[in-house]
């Protein structure tokens, strides 16, 4: 009986210890996925939040008076760098008293011009 119960915990030791092995694999290969995955949804989560900043604050007064440069979710990255200087550095844009920028827009902003440096 004891032989037999011994035999058993060896099966059971030797099974667990190989699923830990395979599992542990595992899970380290979905954290680099998870990481990739997460590290994309990141950016494409900013890309949308600047589009809207962008569309909502921006769009408003070019469609009016620059139409050469109204901001699409297709082109706005091409023109990161000049909002970056309009906004941040020469504090131009938003013009006018009544579109201002909240403290979270310009953060958001800043972190989707950040990105577009990384691409």
């Amino acid at each position: 009986m004891m032989v037999k119960l011994v035999n058993i915990l060896i099966v059971i030791i030797a099974t667990l210890s190989i699923n830990s092995t395979d599992t542990y694999e595992s899970i380290e290969a979905n954290k680099a996925l998870t990481e990739f995955y997460t590290s994309g949804y990141l950016i494409k989560y900013y890309d949308i939040k600047a589009f809207q900043i962008l569309d909502n604050k921006c769009n408003v007064c070019h469609r009016r008076r620059n139409k050469r440069r109204i901001f699409t979710i297709e082109n706005m990255n091409t023109y990161a760098n000049d909002i970056y200087k309009q906004v941040f550095v020469k504090k131009r844009m938003p013009r006018g008293e009544k579109i201002k920028l909240s403290p979270n827009e310009y953060q958001e902003l800043s972190i989707w011009i950040s990105s577009t440096k990384n691409k």
